[in-house]
């Protein structure tokens, strides 16, 4: 299926400062030179925030990755989990019409969805509340047939009970999730038939429903402030990871004349650095697989501006330069910028030069 940026995009995007502060942390979990890694969580938090990926969402996230746009583009148009076109404010329902909800009634839904919210998929309803979507298998074939909403599992659902559901929602209720047939959780449906024991007692919702009435969630929007910051991944229990505010996504800056001084090396030998671009013309380092926006501006801050600079480093070169590219160490050696650089110098194709890169 081919998955498109929608027509009408905002002007910019930015994480709230809750937000960022918790990306910042996400990328402490990865290796120096390994930020992209973080890449799924990042745009899923992006998501999460707005209730659809933006293009300037996607960009701004591959800026703080350092990452090419395309690159970033590539994992948000192949995973259907994200959202490429507004959502509803309130909820975007996805209902399984695989094999089991099918045979069920999942026919039925959608039926309801086409009525109540839009009568096509993916366009908002009317009053800008709800969209909805047909999915494949969402894993709950025993309570078919069903519908996510938000992020909790309506279980066991029937026409009347999801146009219910949806007036719900729409009257700003949060209906507790789960089976909506009386149902514990998937059991069969003439009750159990062994471990009766465990039935005196026990909570009134299975341990996914009540951690979901708990946290009142099941419609909200993440924005960062839902439990402490914790990063034990970092060795110890609780460190907020302080991030400065970052701008939403804009083009890259044409470089200035001057460059900035370099931080001191401590390895190989620094390469010749210019003052500016040649004739203030910029070869575009982006076509270099492994250098985004964010990396051709600190090339450019260290005095590298043109593909026969890059080609022209030494080994002793280039361990000064995967040691001196503040938070990409390790780039050069891993993405083979000198190789990409060579093919491109001598007037080679991209396609050759991501060749190169990938040995």
């Amino acid at each position: 299926m081919l998955r498109r940026l929608h027509k009408d995009q905002p002007e910019s995007f930015a994480f709230t400062p809750a937000n960022l502060e918790w990306a910042k942390a996400q990328i402490t979990k990865y290796p120096e030179g390994r930020q992209a890694s973080a890449i799924i969580p990042l745009l899923w938090r992006a998501q999460e925030q707005e209730g659809w990926l933006s293009r300037p969402a996607i960009e701004y996230v591959a800026d703080m990755l350092g990452m090419p746009y395309i690159r970033a583009l590539e994992v948000a148009t192949f995973y259907f989990m994200f959202q490429l076109q507004p959502v509803g404010s309130v909820a975007h329902v996805q209902i399984c019409g695989t094999t089991s909800c099918m045979i069920c009634g999942a026919e039925e839904l959608v039926a309801v969805a086409k009525e109540l919210i839009a009568p096509t998929p993916h366009t908002l309803s009317a009053d800008g509340k709800f969209s909805w979507e047909e999915v494949e298998c969402m894993g709950a074939c025993a309570n078919a047939p069903m519908a996510q909403i938000g992020k909790d599992y309506y279980e066991d659902l029937t026409a009347e009970k999801l146009r219910a559901l949806i007036g719900r929602f729409r009257n700003g209720e949060v209906p507790v999730p789960g089976p909506q047939n009386g149902r514990y959780a998937s059991e069969p449906l003439g009750g159990l038939t062994s471990l009766k024991e465990y039935e005196a007692g026990r909570n009134p919702h299975n341990a996914s429903v009540q951690a979901a009435v708990e946290l009142k969630d099941t419609v909200k929007r993440i924005d960062g402030t839902e439990v402490p910051l914790r990063t034990p991944w970092l060795g110890g229990a609780a460190k907020p990871v302080k991030a400065e505010p970052m701008p939403a996504a804009k083009p890259a800056p044409k470089p200035k004349a001057e460059t900035a001084p370099a931080p001191a090396a401590t390895v190989g030998k620094k390469p010749r650095a210019l003052k500016a671009a040649r004739k203030g013309k910029p070869d575009d380092l982006k076509l270099i697989l492994g250098i985004g926006p964010k990396l051709e501006q600190l090339c450019h801050k260290l005095g590298f501006f043109h593909f026969d600079q890059i080609a022209a480093w030494t080994e002793e070169e280039i361990a000064w330069v995967d040691e001196n590219l503040e938070g990409f160490k390790g780039r050069v050696s891993r993405d083979r910028w000198v190789a990409q650089a060579r093919i491109l110098a001598a007037g080679g194709s991209v396609e050759e030069a991501e060749a190169a890169a990938r040995g």
